[in-house]
């Protein structure tokens, strides 16, 4: 069986977050970035079927040579090969058609994906995927096993999980209950080292689809003041009157 993994390269949830030219621009100074966590899921358990069945594993993420950091952590962590595409990751159609563009020409069984990444949350990129490459598509998926060219997938619906078996090749959207939090693999010194080996394929962008752009980009609003209240009875006086709740 053969696997592509596809990374998105996102900031690490505690950094603190920026925008340049009028709020119209990410700024990435300072930012440290990782992959991304549903991403990661799904690399941790492609790598459970490269040790169990002797899968082999690719990675793909678009990008420009920044994110080779982040990409040299997943052939660290065991991924065989990477590809990267020279590209800016402009929104979530342009980067299903990079990836569909490399998973044509590479006879991939299946491919995993995060559901969405957390930077954006477009949540787009697998479903545009498999409609692309006219793959099966499980999104919300968070278990999977494969026998054959019959995969068995778990996924999360509205108020409760679904069970459904679909047939190679097949596109997931993947996310935490993949595997377990507890699974994820951190990169020991001997795959650090050997990573720096592996092939990491940089090739360049296809003519593709640039469907949105951003505006401009609004900070959450700030947390108010605190009013601390010593009785039941100030409380329910002050949400009916002042918060105007009950």
């Amino acid at each position: 069986m053969k696997i592509l993994v596809c990374i998105s390269n996102v900031p690490d949830t505690t950094s603190k977050i920026n925008f340049t030219d009028g709020d119209t621009k990410f700024d990435t100074n300072g930012v440290q970035f990782v992959i991304n966590p549903n991403d990661e899921f799904g690399l941790t358990r492609a790598m459970w079927f490269k040790e169990k069945q002797g899968a082999t594993v690719h990675i793909a993420t678009v990008g420009e040579a920044s994110v080779e950091p982040t990409m040299r952590k997943a052939l660290a962590i065991g991924a065989d090969e990477a590809i990267r595409i020279n590209a800016v990751p402009t929104d979530g159609f342009f980067v299903a058609e990079q990836l569909a563009n490399i998973i044509k020409d590479g006879a991939y069984d299946l491919i995993i994906a995060g559901r969405e990444s957390i930077d954006y949350n477009g949540g787009m990129v697998p479903g545009i995927l498999a409609t692309l490459l006219g793959m099966n598509f499980v999104n919300t998926c968070i278990s999977l096993e494969v026998e054959g060219t019959t995969a068995t997938a778990i996924r999360e619906i509205d108020g409760g999980k679904e069970t459904v078996q679909t047939s190679l090749p097949l596109v997931i959207g993947g996310q935490k209950g993949l595997v377990q939090e507890s699974d994820l693999k951190i990169p020991n010194m001997r795959g650090i080292m050997m990573a720096r080996k592996k092939t990491l394929t940089v090739i360049e962008p296809v003519d593709a689809t640039v469907a949105t752009k951003d505006v401009k980009f609004d900070k959450p609003v700030a947390k108010g003041s605190v009013k601390l209240v010593n009785s039941t009875e100030e409380l329910v006086q002050l949400l009916h009157n002042e918060a105007k709740v009950i």
